[in-house]
């Protein structure tokens, strides 16, 4: 080279690097993933004033007002026409209304002292007589049998029950499965009960605490459970007491049945769903690529975490009621996604296809925030190529990562291969596209995912998991390994093409241990009567060749009512392989009544 042209040559290459120096000034942006910056991130969303970052709280808005305000400045545009926010409804708990009553012989008896209402009752007034039928079994079964309602007129009656079962310490006993609450009420449904007590054995204490489940609502009949002292009251006038009942049975393994004369119970059940307002944070980088510029590669981390813990929140602490930073579950993949949001932006020049950056809210409530996305998608979801998840990423251990759903391409796991090389990972990947995480949402649609994760924990779901036991240099190491397939996917000459890799569900939601599968998603959140499908979980299976389709709402099965997914559960424990039975589905207002097949 000569020197005119050397000389030449750093002209334009200073200027070039004051273009560049100049347009990273105005925006902001640097083309570095640093350990420092995605430290800042975790730390700020981990921090004890964030709360957990709870649905629906203030704090978890302050999240979300955080990361809109990164995304801003990074240039990142927003995802959802003019709003970086998607909002959505949580049902995040129950309590009583202002109208519960009860009576007992005119007598008044007081909802929270006396008896609970119980998570799955129906609201409504109920009048009538009480029958007591035993432990409220009725097994018919070649290893067990024992019928608490042989012979007993309970249609139209409050039916008592008492709770568990003669072998209440034995985990694997052949009542186990007849044992739980709802299961005993089911059999009082079919028998014609408007209604169901249950009361407890001696060995227990107090009311059951009234704890929102998802998918119980509206059981079809009021469920009570009475206090101690309140089913003594009432069955001392038969000359029983629940000691002696529960002693008898125990030791004859027979039923202890009467009809309670003279007693009249007249109940009015109010429950109210707690909702909260939940809201996914959705921005995109758009190509400027012509033919490509409508394709997207999503780039996904849910930010919620469990709050304060507790009952029925996740933790695997719940009596410890303390902030759960969640750190690592997943400040660590929500600081990665703000941190290559950062990156693509400052390459968006060079990106095909475009990019959508998902905040999930809600995932730990059922991945709800990924599910309403896909049921609201702001592109059209033929155009997404790939979903890429990042949860926990922040506890490497041994220079160890887990990529799922490589299995869901076959562009992946070459792909995979070429880029491990050189960063010194121990790098193990899984084939399957199902997880319990937010990109399960767009497998379920077929749609191709990647999922990264560094491992679980002692500290995952606990108070212990802050922002000091993270693996930084792990962290920062995955975030740069994620960026790089994210950047190879915008800019493929073409898309990954879709393979089946798995269940579409968890085996046990699929319903793990029965004879039978339907092959359907049963949605877990709906508030609709009747079982919603998410999802048709086997092209083959029997709800697929019978005509059932994905939205439709199961109302029967074998003509029992399906009034929720736990009613769907123990339907389906009843049946054998071979069996054909009716079906009625909801389809758009209109009922169907179908042949399945098992």
């Amino acid at each position: 080279m000569s020197e005119n042209k050397r000389a030449l040559y750093l002209i334009l290459l200073i200027i070039t690097l004051g273009i560049v120096l100049v347009q990273t000034k105005k925006t902001g942006l640097s083309s570095d993933i640093t350990s420092d910056e995605i430290m800042d991130h975790i730390r700020y969303l981990s921090h004890e004033n964030r709360g957990g970052r709870f649905p629906g709280t203030r704090e978890s808005k302050d999240v979300i007002a955080y990361m809109i305000k990164h995304l801003k400045s990074y240039g990142v545009e927003p995802g959802v026409k003019d709003s970086y926010v998607q909002p959505f409804d949580i049902t995040s708990g129950i309590k009583l209304g202002n109208n519960n009553y009860a009576l007992v012989n005119g007598d008044s008896i007081f909802a929270e002292k006396d008896y609970i209402p119980l998570w799955f009752s129906s609201n409504g007034a109920t009048e009538s007589t009480i029958v007591f039928a035993g432990y409220g079994f009725d097994i018919d079964e070649k290893e067990l049998k024992w019928s608490d309602y042989d012979g007993l007129d309970v249609e139209g009656k409050w039916v008592m029950v008492m709770r568990h079962s003669p072998e209440r310490e034995d985990a694997h006993s052949l009542f186990a499965k007849h044992s739980p609450l709802h299961k005993k009420m089911l059999v009082a449904r079919d028998r014609g009960a408007i209604g169901i007590i249950f009361i407890s054995q001696i060995e227990d204490d107090g009311l059951f605490p009234l704890n929102y489940m998802p998918g119980y609502s509206n059981a079809g009949i009021p469920a009570l459970h009475f206090s101690n002292s309140r089913a003594d009251k009432v069955l001392r006038s038969t000359g029983w007491s629940r000691e002696k009942i529960q002693k008898t049975m125990n030791r004859s393994f027979e039923p202890v049945t009467f009809t309670i004369n003279n007693f009249k119970l007249v109940a009015n059940v109010d429950l109210e769903l707690v909702t909260t307002r939940g809201a996914n944070v959705v921005g995109q980088i758009k190509s400027g690529n012509r033919r490509h510029r409508d394709e997207y590669v999503v780039l996904g981390a849910h930010f919620d975490h469990v709050g304060k813990g507790g009952p029925g929140s996740g933790s695997r602490k719940p009596n410890i009621l303390q902030v759960h930073p969640g750190a690592d579950d997943n400040a660590s993949g929500t600081s990665g996604l703000l941190e290559i949001a950062q990156k693509l932006a400052a390459n968006k020049s060079r990106l095909k296809r475009s990019v959508l950056l998902i905040g999930f809210d809600a995932e730990e409530k059922g991945l709800l925030g990924s599910k309403h996305f896909m049921s609201n998608p702001t592109v059209d979801l033929d155009k997404i190529i790939t979903m890429i998840n990042m949860d926990m990423i922040g506890r490497m251990k041994d220079s160890s990562v887990t990529v799922g759903g490589v299995g869901t391409s076959p562009l992946f796991e070459p792909l995979i291969d070429s880029l491990k090389i050189g960063r010194g990972f121990n790098l193990s990947t899984s084939s399957e596209g199902f997880g319990p995480s937010d990109h399960a949402s767009f497998y379920s649609e077929n749609i191709p995912v990647l999922f990264f994760f560094s491992g679980v924990h002692d500290d995952y779901h606990t108070p212990d998991d802050i922002w000091k036991h993270i693996n930084l240099q792990g962290t920062t190491d995955i975030v740069n390994l994620v960026y790089d397939v994210a950047y190879h996917l915008a800019r493929a000459p073409t898309r990954p093409s879709f393979t089946e890799a798995g269940p579409k569900q968890s085996q046990q939601s699929m319903g793990s241990g029965f004879t039978v599968t339907l092959g359907i998603m049963p949605s877990y959140t709906s508030s609709e009567e009747g079982l919603a499908i998410d999802n048709i979980s086997k092209p083959e299976g029997p709800a697929a060749k019978a005509g059932i389709k994905k939205g439709d709402v199961i109302k029967s099965i074998n003509d029992k009512p399906i009034k929720n997914i736990y009613d769907y559960m123990d339907r389906l424990g009843e049946l054998k392989k071979g069996m054909t039975v009716p079906v009625t589905i909801d389809r758009d207002g209109e009922l169907l009544n179908l042949k399945v097949t098992f």
